[in-house]
């Protein structure tokens, strides 16, 4: 659902409301009980997430190959770049 800002055109009082798209618009100022509050334009916070499991990124992505290391050293390097 996205959040949406309202202006009231009487006291000028600023809030958020988060909203289903198919809610109307709110009217009543809850700052001064008027029948003037105008939606802004934008629609407040556009940002999307995927938190969780159950999402092709956190889930089903295949992970990345890891390069390959000196065969029983701990170093960690690329084979041959370590001294042992």
């Amino acid at each position: 659902m996205p959040t949406y800002d309202y202006t009231c055109e009487k006291c000028h009082h600023v809030m958020e409301a988060f909203q289903k798209i198919t809610d109307g618009q709110l009217t009543s100022c809850p700052k001064c009980k008027a029948e003037a509050l105008k939606r802004g334009i934008g629609g407040g916070n556009a940002t999307f997430q995927f938190k969780g499991s159950g999402f092709y990124q956190t889930d089903y992505k295949a992970p990345k190959e890891q390069p390959p290391t000196c065969a029983g050293c701990p170093c960690g390097k690329k084979p041959g770049s370590c001294e042992s």
